[in-house]
């Protein structure tokens, strides 16, 4: 694997690790909204660093969710539960960005944090057994 692969798949982990960072310090404002748009950009950031050792990026949301899910999820690199945690936060990061009105209690907002942190983990894990971090 290129070095250049590497680093990137290791840069957009470490972007995961700072929207995490920003998800909780979100959360500790009482921050609700934010801390589920911060969760799901640290899912996805993360997302995004796995598909870098494979060379795949893509302008979508959707196309970097789906071709994760076909390339890790179905094929039992990453636990199934991954895709519905990918799904969730997908679904109300949208609700909480664009929805007037909607409010985000403080236990949704600690749920979403808790699969996000769960997520990083996965992820980190897998990464180490590339050779990445």
């Amino acid at each position: 694997m290129e070095r250049s692969v590497k680093e990137l798949a290791k840069y957009r982990f470490e972007c995961c690790i700072e929207a995490l960072e920003d998800a909780r310090v979100m959360y500790d404002a009482k921050r609700y909204k934010n801390t589920l748009n911060r969760s799901y950009y640290s899912i996805f950031y993360a997302i995004r660093s796995v598909c870098a050792l494979d060379g795949f990026d893509s302008g979508k949301h959707s196309g970097v969710i789906a071709y994760f899910n076909q390339h890790y999820v179905k094929t039992g690199i990453f636990p199934k539960e991954a895709s519905k945690v990918i799904k969730l936060a997908y679904e109300k990061r949208e609700n909480a960005d664009y929805l007037d009105f909607f409010i985000v209690s403080k236990e949704e907002a600690a749920a979403q944090l808790s699969r996000a942190e769960q997520f990083k983990e996965w992820i980190e894990a897998y990464l180490k057994t590339e050779g990445v971090l």
